[in-house]
């Protein structure tokens, strides 16, 4: 059961980011409804993600997003490539999550600022996370270095992440994913309207 509501916990956080907080994001930048597009994003990528759980092994299917979208391919073949490595959204709730998690667990009081400073630590760590499954655990240790939690406890942890991997990791990686062709689209469309120019989805 615990194990569920962790998973729970998780799962929803990664719902909230992609269709609150990424749309809100899109939205300041391309001035117009983002749901669209979004959903365009997390139709053609996010479900392939899903299933292949690697960022690597969905470049192709985000450069094939991103030219049927009619997005230029100079941008998008870099932005595409460097996102399925840099940009890991999912990683950095699951290092935050799980290690929040942990602390709670342990019975650790844990001030907000250091709340916060663990939220960009993760962030940070999660562009060095390697875009193959269960590359986000990997750095849960470091994230529970923090708050002087023992490596031996922390490995724990990770094996926690990997018994709801499947779910957990998939859903990471389809945010992950998603999120490349969801920002390279809305960054070409801001500098088309920029220019005075019309989109279409």
């Amino acid at each position: 059961i615990d194990y569920g509501i962790l998973l729970a916990i998780l799962v929803g956080c990664m719902a909230f980011v992609a269709l609150v907080m990424n749309p809100i994001i899109v939205f300041t930048q391309i001035r117009q409804n983002p749901y669209p597009l979004v959903f365009k994003c997390l139709k053609e990528s996010f479900v392939t993600a899903f299933f292949t759980r690697s960022s690597a092994a969905n470049i192709p299917v985000n450069m094939e997003l991103c030219k049927s979208l009619g997005l230029d391919e100079k941008n998008y073949s870099t932005s595409i490539p460097l996102g399925a490595t840099i940009n890991m959204a999912g990683a950095a709730i699951t290092i935050t999550v799980m290690t929040l998690a942990c602390v709670n667990t342990l019975g650790i009081e844990v001030p907000l600022l250091m709340k916060i400073l663990l939220s960009f630590v993760a962030a940070l760590g999660a562009c060095g996370a390697s875009g193959v499954a269960g590359g986000s655990l990997l750095l849960i240790p470091m994230a529970c270095s923090l708050f002087g939690i023992p490596s031996d406890i922390a490995l724990q942890v990770v094996a926690i992440g990997f018994v709801i991997g499947v779910i957990q990791d998939s859903c990471e990686t389809g945010l992950n994913s998603s999120t490349d062709a969801l920002f390279t689209a809305a960054a070409e469309i801001h500098d088309m309207k920029a220019e005075g120019k019309e989109f279409k989805l």
